[in-house]
């Protein structure tokens, strides 16, 4: 072949090159990155050639010339090939996620049948390379058996789309997401922040679990929380609680669907392990989220009084009696010291007071715990000791719009007053903002005082009926007479509501 033949050929390879990159590029922009450099190697191979055609007369037909020359159609026919399989599996058929390493194993065969085609056009002895290649290959795949076993597993993993690129993968112990499926190695990235690699081979032989994923469809893992509980409290109670808990709660990462489930899954010695179940949506998120769960789980428990037991070693060896009548002391004390910085209960004796703070029940709360829901029926106030909450008016449709806050209170401070002295029901949504202790206090431990001192109700509900005017939003343009005006008339009507709610 002459150097002219040879100059057209390049320029055949770099013409239908450009054609087919001019279409992909404006067809898929995003490809544009990955095809300049092939459209550089046509370029570079037809500017060798025509260099190589102009100045390289005495080159013509001696060993040299011929190896540059072949040199020069090879580079273009790697670019050629190279933007072929872009505008095939990115254009074409990029609906149909074709395996990446199928347009590998079909650039490689390109290249084989072209170095064949070309060896056949210069004269070469196919016959006898033949024969030499398949004793020197045979040698070269005995050596080369676990290379290749990678190789035809990586092409088998792909072609069978057992798994892709960003799927969430368990093998053996090592679990992470896919970040790259190679001829030689598949990677994954730990939420530990390491990169594995694992052979091919080993994923084809071994067995590999999929994770969040049900054929083509995505879901959510599901994930097992052990946790404790005594013996004291029944099965069903517990379960119960905790599943509330869970299903109030605003957790991220925690699927609304399938729900959160605890089941009773072992008796052991000195407690019943009960296993929490819910499903993580973001996978990278996991252990976080674990503890997010149990953090719930556990608050759900402290409200109901429900201990997480200890040994009963440490409670031989640690009985710390003294201690924890000290701490009680204080505790009486604290819950009495709220009750007086509350304008609510100032209308109550000292031991009136003390009387009250016996019947408060410690509420501890973390944050996205929903305390109190909009519309549901109550009877029970809740005095906030410790942390930060927020009241909102929930959406008409929570799937589509987000909650509207209406306020944030900070402790010390109380909120659903109403339901403690009427049993209205619930009038906004009170969700935690970070760690919250609130005392729970309900109608049965208020009542006593109440009958006692049947007089107080027309005190508590002057204090109701001044909170609710302040609030109001419609009394903020009236004057100081005319709110006066409108509290007298709230404070006759809620003085009557309290004395129907509490049958007096």
């Amino acid at each position: 072949m002459n150097l002219a033949a040879t100059l057209h050929e390049a320029l055949l390879f770099a013409a239908a090159g450009g054609l087919l990159a001019l279409v992909m590029m404006r067809w898929k922009p995003e490809t544009r990155p990955g095809l300049i450099p092939m459209l550089s190697i046509l370029a570079i191979a037809v500017a060798g050639v025509a260099t190589l055609a102009r100045f390289g007369a005495n080159l013509e037909g001696t060993k040299a010339g011929i190896a540059l020359r072949e040199g020069l159609l090879t580079i273009a026919t790697i670019g050629f090939v190279r933007i072929l399989l872009a505008f095939v599996f990115q254009g074409v058929l990029a609906r149909m996620t074709m395996p990446r390493i199928l347009s590998d194993v079909l650039f490689a065969l390109s290249l084989i049948v072209w170095a064949i085609y070309r060896m056949d056009v210069l004269g070469v002895n196919l016959a006898g390379i033949v024969t030499t290649s398949t004793i020197v290959g045979g040698g070269i795949v005995l050596s080369l058996r676990e290379t290749l076993a990678n190789l035809w597993g990586g092409l088998a993993l792909q072609l069978d789309n057992t798994y892709r690129i960003g799927d969430w993968v368990r093998i053996d112990e090592a679990m992470g997401q896919v970040v790259g499926i190679r001829w030689r190695y598949t990677s994954l990235a730990t939420n530990s922040g390491e990169t594995l690699i694992i052979p091919n081979s080993a994923l084809v032989k071994n067995r590999v679990h999929v994770l969040a994923r049900r054929g083509d469809l995505r879901i959510p893992w599901r994930r097992p929380i052990e946790i404790n509980v005594g013996y004291e409290w029944p099965p069903s109670r517990v379960i119960n609680v905790i599943e509330a808990a869970l299903a109030r709660a605003d957790m991220p990462n925690v699927a609304r669907a399938p729900a959160p489930t605890c089941t009773c899954a072992d008796f052991q010695t000195s407690s019943i392990k009960y296993v929490v179940l819910y499903w993580l949506t973001d996978l990278s998120r996991d252990l976080l989220t674990d503890s997010v769960v149990r953090l719930h789980a556990f608050a759900a428990l402290q409200r109901e009084g429900m201990d997480v037991p200890i040994t009963r070693a440490e409670i031989f060896w640690n009985p710390a009696s003294d201690v924890r009548a000290e701490e009680a002391v204080r505790e009486r004390d604290t819950r009495i010291a709220l009750l007086v910085s509350l304008e609510l209960f100032r209308p109550l004796t000292d031991p009136e007071r003390k009387a009250l703070s016996a019947e408060l029940k410690p509420a501890p709360f973390v944050t996205g715990d929903i305390i109190t829901r909009e519309g549901e029926p109550a009877e029970s106030l809740y005095i906030l000791a410790r942390g930060q909450v927020g009241i909102f008016r929930d959406a008409a449709q929570p799937a589509e719009s987000p909650r509207q806050r209406l306020a944030t209170l900070s402790a010390p401070g109380y909120f659903g007053e109403m339901g403690l002295l009427t049993g209205q029901a619930r009038t906004a949504t009170v969700v935690a903002e970070g760690e919250v202790l609130c005392y729970r206090l309900d109608k049965p431990g208020f009542e006593a005082i109440l009958r006692a001192r049947p007089e107080m109700a027309e005190g508590l509900s002057q204090t109701l009926a001044a909170r609710q005017a302040a609030n109001d939003a419609t009394l903020a343009s009236l004057s100081a007479e005319a709110r006066a005006r409108a509290t007298g008339s709230r404070a006759s009507d809620l003085v009557q509501k309290i004395r129907a709610f509490f049958g007096m």
